[in-house]
């Protein structure tokens, strides 16, 4: 797979079959129209074009308001592309200025004269150009003028699995893991650096790797205990995650520490993938720090079952 950044510089295969959108979290739904993406483009000998917008347009047409966080961040959502075999990405660099394009001018300048699009395909009541002006019926009625085909994805096939990205923002803060990873067709995953801490879990018998996740627009989960799943240079562990300000112990700001079952390495300054498979409980304040310990026994317990249940994907 390729990935382009920016349209300018891309070379039009000589069947582009496309789809454009901001594809967040690269869930169930979205997978629909991708998967008759790659279909279509088999059946004429096309290749696929996936243009997405980055930042996120809310990022930047609301850049005051900080309550949006995105299930997926550009690297994460070209991967999952990549594994379900599209053949290129176009990063389209949104701005305010491109904000202000016309259906008819994004379909122009960047559908048609810089990716070639053949065949069109969109999600139903997909809208785009300034004030989400463009619409099927109005791709339909001027397929002809712009030189391609265009195809929706009927409501029912989208509507029946029930899925959007914004119900699974509500679910991860909700703390409702399986709804979430059962509407993205995966564990919701999150990457960051591990950093030094205080090294009490060290004491207790429960050693933790601290993470610093780089972006902040990336949605943690509701604070609590999850039974999870690390990548460390490119093995795999079990472990258990907590995310909270530790009121135990009058902690003030907030936490993101993993224990990693059956794992014994130095590794400050390195990145680790965590999947969330499963919530065990939420997060609470102990009356002291032993029952907390003995608290954490059972936790440990209680994620190997979940993990147990939920074998590697």
């Amino acid at each position: 797979m390729k990935v382009h950044d920016g349209s300018s510089s891309f070379e039009q295969p000589r069947s582009a079959v496309v789809t454009s959108g901001t594809f967040d979290g690269v869930h169930i739904g979205h997978k629909k129209i991708l998967k008759r993406l790659i279909e279509i483009a088999r059946q004429k000998g096309g290749e696929t074009v996936v243009v997405t917008f980055w930042p996120h347009p809310r990022l930047v047409l609301k850049p005051d308001n900080n309550s949006l966080r995105l299930l997926s961040t550009f690297e994460e959502k070209v991967r999952i592309f990549e594994e379900l075999g599209i053949d290129h990405v176009v990063r389209v660099p949104f701005t305010k200025e491109f904000s202000q394009l016309s259906s008819d001018e994004f379909i122009r300048k960047v559908l048609v004269d810089k990716i070639g699009t053949r065949h069109l395909v969109i999600g139903y009541d997909h809208r785009f150009g300034k004030n989400r002006e463009g619409s099927f019926e109005y791709l339909s009625q001027n397929a002809d003028k712009y030189g391609f085909q265009v195809e929706e994805i009927p409501r029912q096939d989208v509507d029946h699995v029930g899925v959007s990205s914004t119900k699974i923002r509500y679910a991860l803060e909700e703390g409702d893991i399986f709804t979430a990873n059962e509407y993205l067709g995966r564990p919701y995953q999150i990457k960051g650096e591990v950093v030094k801490g205080d090294q009490l879990g060290r004491s207790w018998g429960f050693p933790t790797a601290n993470l610093k996740i780089p972006e902040q627009y990336k949605l943690i989960p509701k604070d609590g205990i999850f039974a999870c799943r690390v990548q460390w240079q490119q093995k795999r562990y079990d472990g258990m995650m907590y995310i909270g300000t530790r009121p135990t112990i009058n902690g003030m700001q907030r936490n993101i520490e993993v224990n990693i079952f059956n794992f014994d390495h130095e590794i400050y300054g390195e990145m680790l993938t965590v999947d969330f498979v499963g919530q065990i409980r939420s997060d609470m304040k102990y009356e002291n720090v032993e029952l907390l310990k003995a608290q954490l026994f059972v936790d440990r317990e209680d994620a190997i079952k979940i993990l147990a249940s939920h074998p590697w994907l």
